[in-house]
């Protein structure tokens, strides 16, 4: 960590109802008495991608390099960087230790990215414990979720109707 830059705690989570199915992502970002929270969601996508995403968008949101400790429930995301998963990728082209294509290679290469413009340290912690960041990144992922279900319930119910009164003229 570098003595000069701000220190930043970020926490990270993501759901999806299905998976694949639509997805929701969650972060939260402490610099000492400040606080923000960030959410969004997607369709068709997995819950390993809104992992990424989460901590994607928490990164993106820093306006400066800063020290970062970030801290998931997802080992995936976690040991990619603990275990230089991502470095061993690069260096392969990409490709798993068994030379198949890793996935979600386009996030991973976003977020590579990010993590050379700050100092991060990724911190695993126990999803669905008692880790109130982490549980308050869980709620706010999956009311993305609902969200996005909603808005799809919302749109589908109008394109009914839509259907149904073109048919009585």
């Amino acid at each position: 960590m570098d003595e000069k830059l701000k220190t930043v705690n970020i926490y990270t989570d993501g759901a999806c109802s299905g998976n694949p199915g639509p997805g929701g992502w969650g972060a939260i970002l402490e610099f000492g008495p400040h606080r923000k929270e960030l959410s969004g969601y997607m369709a068709g996508t997995t819950n390993n991608r809104m992992e990424l995403f989460a901590a994607i968008s928490a990164l993106g949101a820093l306006k400066e390099p800063c020290n970062v400790r970030l801290y998931s429930d997802s080992n995936y995301l976690v040991q990619a960087f603990n275990d230089h998963w991502i470095d061993n990728w690069m260096r392969n082209g990409w490709k798993t230790s068994n030379g198949t294509k890793v996935e979600n290679q386009d996030l991973w290469f976003i977020l590579s990215a990010q993590t050379r413009k700050h100092h991060v340290e990724f911190i695993k912690v126990k999803g669905h414990a008692d880790h109130p960041e982490n549980n308050r990144c869980d709620e706010l992922a999956r009311a993305a979720v609902k969200e996005l279900m909603d808005m799809d319930a919302r749109a589908a119910a109008a394109m009914e109707a839509a259907k149904n009164s073109a048919g009585q003229e």
